[in-house]
């Protein structure tokens, strides 16, 4: 048995989202249905959510600003991390 729903979602996200979903040869639709399974299978949301520490959001902050390292070669990366 199936049931039929109404859900409001962002419209440029929707559209976008049926663009990559159809790339995949999925309809909107039968992405809710994988979705709705996951959420069954794992007894909850099928990824982790939680609220970014300040550490993280430093970090997001830093990125979105284009403030973050850069490294010339892997291996200067690597060094880097290393220190």
């Amino acid at each position: 048995m199936k049931t039929q729903t109404t859900i409001r979602v962002d419209e440029v996200n929707y559209n976008l989202a049926k663009e990559i979903l159809a790339k995949l040869g999925l309809n909107y639709s039968q992405a809710i249905g994988v979705f709705n399974n996951m959420i069954v299978m794992n007894k909850g949301l099928p990824f982790e959510v939680k609220i970014p520490t300040e550490e993280t959001k430093e970090a997001l902050n830093e990125l979105e600003n284009k403030k973050g390292k850069s490294f010339k070669t892997v291996n200067a990366l690597f060094d880097d991390l290393d220190n």
